[in-house]
């Protein structure tokens, strides 16, 4: 069901030391979700109809540095690759570019002066993360200082990513209408809170081009196209330090 909606939904492979999870509202401390490797998850999804991944390193979004390889594992599967985490400069972006993505998202090193990467074209997204009205940056940990406004005019008509921050793996519904007001007039993938292929319907409806899932598909796995349902995650443990 998730894959076969009139709008694209991309699943998001986060991964953090090696392994695919889930976090709630970007906290590393709060690993709710564990898939075990990003290739097997890579498969599972492909295998149930994905037509993109979108693919998440979360430790290079913490220190800056980019990893080609994990790219280059979930591109082997055919399907199109957005790469995310740790770009900070051009020759980041032709890395994972080299290795096999068909775009990169691009936040830190994007605010608050995009200008540099507009030149990629459609191989670049811009990624606006929101809290409170503000862009955030460094893996979500450190504001820009950049009202949500000011971040979509200088973006001009690159592809945006709008996250709403509060919302990612919360499982309690989109902020609709922050995609509603970032799309106007402008391409926009739309990410957090996403628990249902009806929540999908409601930001197209808001403008959205695209919808990325995460904890939503793991906790409700769509189902695969050659052998049945995907098995579950399971959940992580309870955090006891």
């Amino acid at each position: 069901m998730w894959f076969d909606l009139p709008i694209e939904v991309i699943p998001a492979i986060d991964v953090l030391g090696g392994e695919a999870v889930r976090l709630v509202r970007g906290d590393y401390n709060q690993v709710v979700e564990r898939a075990g490797h990003p290739r097997d998850l890579a498969d599972r999804w492909v295998r149930a109809g994905a037509r993109r991944l979108h693919v998440v390193d979360l430790d290079g979004a913490r220190t800056g540095r980019v990893d080609p390889a994990l790219v280059a594992q979930v591109a082997a599967f055919g399907v199109p690759v957005q790469a995310s985490g740790g770009i900070r400069s051009l020759a980041d972006a032709h890395a994972l570019l080299d290795a096999g993505a068909d775009r990169v998202v691009v936040g830190t090193a994007a605010w608050p002066d995009p200008t540099r990467w507009l030149a990629l074209g459609d191989a670049v997204v811009l990624a606006v993360d929101v809290l409170d009205g503000v862009v955030r940056t460094a893996g979500w940990t450190e504001s820009a200082g950049l009202p949500l406004a000011d971040a979509l005019e200088r973006a001009e008509g690159t592809r945006i990513l709008v996250t709403a921050i509060d919302r990612d793996g919360t499982l309690t519904g989109p902020d609709v209408e922050l995609v509603r007001a970032a799309a106007a007039g402008r391409r926009v993938i739309a990410a957090g809170g996403v628990r249902s292929p009806q929540d999908v319907f409601r930001l197209h409806d808001a403008g959205a081009e695209a919808v990325i899932a995460g904890r939503a598909l793991l906790t409700s796995p769509p189902r695969a196209a050659t052998d049945g349902a995907a098995p579950a995650p399971r959940r992580a443990a309870p955090d006891s330090s």
